[in-house]
């Protein structure tokens, strides 16, 4: 299986985060990336590319020019100010505010964030950017007939959507590498997101839409994260309904309760007779992750492989959440495993 990567992830290094009212070090940080690049090469899982360089138009198929435009400069418009630190927000257009667009740099980025989550440094916008051609490179490599490929992407995307960034994320890279599918001929994708947190900007983005189905397993939105997306009742709109579908948990969920909705989420995928499968590869299922509470151990990965695998269908892997850093390597690499050798 190739791997497609690129340095440019060191970029993006945000100073802290606000976690149960503490300004904490960030849990994404550059050695998540780090360390399942060692694990790749220490299994010899196989080659390695730097990815190619598509442009912002693939990218603005999911996501606003006007939004990337923002994106792109609010670093620079932030140190005209004589910004100090990371660029964060701090206001919001909640329900009772209007959703207008100020011309303030702080209003711009409340209308274009959902959460603090997400911060702005100097290198944020050229790592989010190569992390969509990341994953557009490890697409392009299945368009061409391989039958799997991993795209090893930081900063993460599922919660992005089409003008929001939060929740560490600015550019949705499993749906930007879904819709490439789309625009060159397919005309059924599935996207299965295993991440712990559920993937609001991916749902959001393919709503209304039959030809992504969506299928995400997560922690319950009633008391976890992103929660105001992601329960099952949410089956999708108009065209859209009918391909989407949750399998929201409760906290300590062990392997037997998620395995039972992964089997769920397939037997979704296998009706919808896909073409091709983009998962959203997230491992802070795992037992030790810092921030997530699922029960899942190293061994489980490799059997979430050997699942996906089964549905024998050419199959995107787009790296997402995990912030055990010390084991995120092994647990990400075992699922490629897992799916390779089953």
């Amino acid at each position: 299986m190739l791997t497609f990567y690129s340095d440019d992830h060191h970029l993006h290094h945000g100073s802290c985060e606000l976690i149960d009212g503490q300004l904490m070090p960030c849990f994404e940080k550059p050695q998540r990336a780090d360390h399942i690049l060692q694990r790749v090469k220490d299994r010899q899982l196989g080659d390695i590319h730097a990815p190619k360089d598509f442009g912002r138009a693939p990218i603005e198929r999911i996501h606003s020019a006007a939004y990337l435009d923002f994106f792109k400069g609010a670093w620079e418009r932030w140190q005209a100010q004589n910004g100090n630190g990371d660029l964060l927000p701090f206001t919001w257009p909640a329900r009772t505010l209007r959703p207008v667009i100020p011309t303030d740099l702080h209003g711009q980025l409340g209308y274009y964030s959902f959460d603090g989550g997400a911060p702005i440094t100097a290198g944020t916008w050229q790592a989010a950017y190569s992390a969509a051609q990341v994953a557009l490179s490890a697409q392009q490599e299945i368009a061409n007939g391989a039958h799997s490929a991993f795209a090893l992407c930081r900063p993460p995307g599922h919660h992005a959507a089409g003008e929001l960034m939060g929740g560490y994320c600015y550019l949705n890279n499993a749906a930007i590498a879904a819709q490439a599918f789309i625009d060159q001929g397919k005309q059924r994708v599935a996207i299965l997101d295993v991440d712990y947190h559920h993937g609001n900007g991916t749902q959001d983005i393919f709503y209304t839409r039959d030809d992504v189905l969506f299928t995400s397993i997560h922690g319950d939105p009633a008391e976890e994260f992103p929660f105001f997306l992601g329960y099952s009742d949410e089956r999708g709109e108009g065209a859209g309904e009918g391909c989407n579908f949750n399998y929201p948990l409760p906290m300590g969920s062990p392997w037997e309760v998620w395995s039972a909705a992964l089997d769920q989420a397939c037997e979704r995928i296998a009706e919808y007779d896909a073409e091709v499968i983009v998962v959203s590869l997230g491992v802070d299922t795992f037992k030790d992750d810092p921030i997530s509470q699922f029960k899942l151990d190293s061994p489980d990965y490799l059997a979430i492989g050997k699942r996906i695998a089964a549905l024998g269908k050419p199959t995107l892997f787009v790296m997402e959440g995990g912030y055990a850093v010390e084991a995120i390597g092994v647990n990400a690499v075992n699922v490629l495993e897992g799916f390779e050798g089953a």
